[in-house]
């Protein structure tokens, strides 16, 4: 099965080797058929300290790295 991998922003890099990434998807109201965002932040590892607050990212899926990271950032768009 193939890792997951997701398109989003960097909107914090101050923590050593890790980029917090904002992920938004749409999502429909199930009643009322209405569109809105939705927000995900998650935690990248990053090795270089390379992202820096703005960047569009690429994140795949991989093990555990940490208690709160277990994305890896892939590359820059």
């Amino acid at each position: 099965m193939p890792k997951k991998q997701l398109k989003g922003i960097v909107i914090s890099n101050k923590m050593q080797k890790t980029a917090v990434v904002a992920v938004t998807r749409l999502k429909e109201h199930r009643l009322y058929k209405k569109k809105y965002k939705v927000t995900t932040k998650y935690s990248a590892h990053d090795e270089k300290n390379e992202c820096q607050i703005g960047d569009k990212v690429v994140i795949q899926e991989c093990k555990p790295i940490s208690k709160n990271k277990s994305w890896v950032v892939l590359k820059k768009i």
